[in-house]
């Protein structure tokens, strides 16, 4: 595929999936047969058809299939709708993000599903089509769900120009490096991560993505296909290459969703052929700074169409277009600001962390915990154990949880706290280490201490 073919999508998100003709595939599955372009565009104008029929406005998306996705994607936006995009597939979860949004459309990895109207992308017939025109990007509005400092998942509106903003910019730092390359992942497309590097930008520029994820290090470091290909990754998968044997030769190399520490980034060079490209952001600024790694004090560049200062605290503020180009924007951020547009990031202030790449409310745990009749009062903190970090809560019995302690074991009753906690949290928001104390520890002042906290799990067996 040649640049000029690459070129014809035009690189914006207003014209995804409306040129016929073209030679460019869009997609490919695990056994690399290719999906057109022109059956890209039917299957957009068939589901669009399906969905401006429909008296709902605000629609959830939730597919593994990337492909499956990134049509219905399109297809919503070509129908006017809302799209609505849960971080978190798990039904009580859903079913609490529920009053966001009108209607559910899914592929089949969802049993339980939390409104009236469930749609399945593989029901929707070719009895409608829709004509597809330019899209205008800031009349089709978006909301994602991240964890605030709050407790509950916090929503984020975003348009599609603000998304296609983001796309122009990826373009111009890496575009030439990438060229032709097809994209390979090991993310969700339903965080904007995902959405942006593994399904939009492609979509935009023309590079065929794959449709479905790799999920274990074998499958980044045994995949060879006969073209150029680049993953768009994990710091936790990249770190547990090393415990895997094998090589493999990448175009390029993402990584995002968290820290990578420098051994991953050594990994990553040694068993991928080149260290990654770490990207910052959040979901509500998008993408903010770049680096490649190559010690752990690696400087940071900002986007080039970002203004940056730090406020009062030295917390770092933004003037972006991936967020409102008139507004400047506060993050929870410690910074350092040097010269050349470049930064140093010192930490976060507020009590979002995050596990293997997924963003954590560690007050939205502690709710969880508290909201089990078991539970009157819980402390969750961030522990390092065998070199990975997990969650440690400090709890508070309540008169029915000591009564059913006493019925069993610690362990049994760990193991039932850990069940019903699934009903609401993915697996790495689970706590892993239980103390149940009578009271939890304060200081002085009131305020919970977290050496007091972790203190508590040093001498005593699970």
């Amino acid at each position: 595929m040649d640049k000029e073919k690459r070129s014809m999508s035009g690189l914006s998100l207003s014209g995804v999936g409306l040129q016929h003709g073209l030679t460019q595939s869009v997609c490919f599955d695990e056994q690399h047969n290719y999906i057109s372009h022109d059956q890209f565009q039917h299957d957009v104008q068939r589901v669009c058809g399906y969905l401006s029929q429909q008296t709902e406005t605000k629609w959830a998306l939730c597919f593994d299939d990337s492909y499956q996705f990134a049509v219905s994607f399109l297809a919503l936006a070509h129908a006017g709708k809302h799209i609505i995009l849960p971080g978190n597939h798990q039904p009580a979860a859903l079913t609490e993000l529920s009053e966001h949004f009108d209607a559910l459309l899914h592929d089949d990895i969802i049993q339980i599903m939390p409104c009236d109207q469930h749609h399945h992308y593989n029901a929707i017939s070719d009895s409608s089509t829709c004509r597809l025109s330019p899209l205008v990007l800031n009349q089709v509005r978006l909301t994602l769900f991240t964890s605030g400092s709050t407790d509950t998942p916090k929503p984020i509106e975003k348009t599609l120009q603000l998304l296609d903003n983001e796309i122009q910019q990826l373009e111009q730092l890496w575009g030439d490096k990438l060229d032709a390359t097809e994209i390979y992942s090991t993310v969700s497309h339903q965080h904007i991560y995902g959405l942006l590097f593994r399904v939009l930008w492609p979509l935009c520029a023309g590079r065929a993505f794959s449709r479905t994820n790799f999920i274990y290090p074998e499958q980044i470091l045994s995949h060879q296909p006969d073209h150029k290909k680049t993953i768009i990754c994990s710091p936790a998968l990249l770190k547990r290459l090393a415990d895997h044997e094998g090589y493999n030769h990448y175009q390029m190399v993402f990584s995002s969703g968290g820290p990578l520490a420098i051994e991953g980034a050594e990994q990553s060079e040694i068993k991928l052929s080149l260290r990654p490209f770490e990207v910052y952001g959040s979901t509500e600024t998008g993408g903010v700074g770049y680096r490649q790694q190559m010690e752990p004090t690696s400087l940071w560049t900002f986007f080039p169409s970002h203004q940056a200062r730090l406020n009062i605290e030295h917390c770092l503020e933004l003037l972006s277009p991936f967020i409102d180009e008139s507004l400047w924007y506060p993050t929870s951020d410690y910074c350092d600001l040097l010269d050349n547009g470049q930064f140093i990031l010192k930490g976060r202030v507020d009590r979002v962390i995050k596990i293997e790449e997924k963003r954590l409310s560690l007050t939205e745990v502690e709710k969880r915990l508290m909201q089990l009749e078991w539970i009157d009062e819980a402390a969750v903190i961030p522990m390092e154990e065998a070199k990975r970090t997990v969650l440690g809560a400090v709890i508070v019995l309540s008169e029915i949880g000591n009564e059913l302690m006493q019925q069993g074991t610690k362990g049994k009753f760990w193991l039932k706290l850990r069940s019903e906690l699934r009903e609401w949290l993915e697996p790495v928001g689970i706590p892993r280490r239980f103390r149940a104390v009578e009271e939890i520890p304060l200081n002085s002042q009131g305020k919970r201490q977290i050496h007091d906290l972790q203190q508590l799990f040093n001498d005593v067996n699970d």
